[in-house]
């Protein structure tokens, strides 16, 4: 470590400490633009032995604790790192120099499990239902969906899982370091869209190397320091891929591949069902052609936006449907009624044109029908152009009918 990185560690620390309450909110505002002091502090807990990582864990002990959200926010940037470093201490049976990275990580726990009043948290998670649209998918590209009686009945329902209460914890041991570090990264992916790209960079080298010290893969990647294989759970490898899927499309798809990789690799390895799952899930939603470089900045995930025009087929049963249906029956009588007028007042003019009316055999009575046809119908026009006569055409003309069926 250099002398320069250990004078910026140092006048950070004793800033701090001179700090009035007053200066707080804009001392934590402008924190996260000094990136010196940022790349100072990873080198200093990247070293196990220096004698500034016990003051140092104490400080960002005391920016999580400080209520400030952009003070526990420049904490949680570096958990990755710690959570590395206490793992290859741990793999290397080497406790007593990990003591002030224990402790700041089971600090950081015990205040996450509890609100402000004290009371143990319970975290809910509601399970999002493939009949109902999403930021990841329609309903409709999916497919027919067929409405059953069970279909239906758990149409409105939402499945909700809980997580919680934890347990408070005074030290990490075998039985419970993994149930520990997976709430902490938990709580570090629900705070992925504030963390800083050197952030991201660090959560997908420290996933690699967690998956594949100890095994033939860590050759291949050149990995150096920790040669046992350290342990994991499923649960952990779920909340890393979580990470990972979030550094994908915001600047560091290079580095989010090879530790995607060497996770699916893990999972093989150790059989377990859950990160396969997501793994495979991931890598079968990415694009097909790999993106050519990983600082082109943030990027978005595709995903296909409900339009604004009606899906509804003309077919589809709706209650405007029904209800212009029921409209329609009751109207229909009258509709009869003025069809049956109609249709009698139709019947001259087929006779007429002889189109669809019966042979006569005799030429004169022929003669005779036609000239007394072209006299209803002359008849019929003087009633239609009748001024007076316009809301009464129908009832005039069946009285002129009437008359020469007569």
């Amino acid at each position: 470590m250099l002398a320069v990185d250990t004078g910026v560690v140092e006048e950070w620390l004793s800033e701090f400490k001179t700090l009035p309450e007053a200066s707080i909110s804009s001392y934590a505002t402008n924190l996260k633009d000094k990136s010196a002091l940022v790349s100072s502090l990873y080198k200093v807990i990247q070293e196990p032995q220096s004698e500034l990582l016990e003051p140092v864990c104490h400080q960002l002990f005391e920016f999580y604790r400080s209520g400030e959200e952009q003070l526990l926010r420049f904490t949680l940037q570096f958990l990755p790192e710690l959570m590395w470093c206490y793992l290859a201490v741990s793999a290397s049976r080497d406790l007593q120099s990990s003591g002030c990275i224990e402790a700041l990580l089971l600090g950081v726990y015990n205040l996450e499990i509890v609100d402000k009043q004290g009371h143990s948290k319970v975290l809910s998670f509601t399970i999002p239902s493939l009949s109902k649209p999403s930021v990841y998918h329609e309903p409709s590209s999916i497919g027919s969906m067929a409405l059953t009686e069970g279909a239906l009945s758990q149409h409105g329902l939402s499945r909700v899982v809980y997580s919680g209460p934890h347990p408070q914890r005074e030290m990490l041991t075998a039985q419970n370091r993994f149930e520990v570090l997976t709430f902490l990264l938990l709580c570090y992916n629900a705070a992925l869209s504030y963390m800083p790209a050197v952030s991201l960079q660090s959560l997908c080298q420290i996933c690699s190397r967690i998956c594949v010290c100890g095994y033939p893969r860590q050759q291949v990647r050149k990995y150096k320091g920790v040669n046992s294989r350290i342990p994991v759970s499923s649960e952990f490898m779920v909340q890393m891929l979580t990470g990972i899927y979030y550094a994908f499309y915001n600047g560091e798809w290079d580095l989010a591949r090879k530790a995607m990789d060497d996770i699916l690799y893990r999972a093989q390895l150790e059989l377990y069902p859950e990160p396969l799952l997501v793994a495979n899930a991931i890598k079968a939603s990415l694009p097909q052609s790999a993106m050519k470089s990983s600082k082109e900045g943030t990027r978005c995930i595709q995903v296909e936006i409900t339009p604004t025009s009606s899906r509804i087929s003309r077919n589809a049963v709706t209650s405007m449907s029904i209800r212009g249906h029921r409209w329609k029956r009751h109207e229909q009588p009258e509709n009869g009624n003025d069809a049956t007028e109609l249709g009698n007042f139709i019947i001259p003019e087929i006779s007429v044109t002889n189109v669809a009316g019966e042979r006569t055999g005799n030429g004169e009575k022929s003669r005779a029908l036609a000239e007394n046809d072209v006299q209803h119908l002359q008849g019929v026009q003087e009633t239609a152009t009748d001024p007076r006569t316009d809301s009464k055409g129908i009832p005039e003309i069946r009285r002129q009918k009437s008359v020469i069926l007569i």
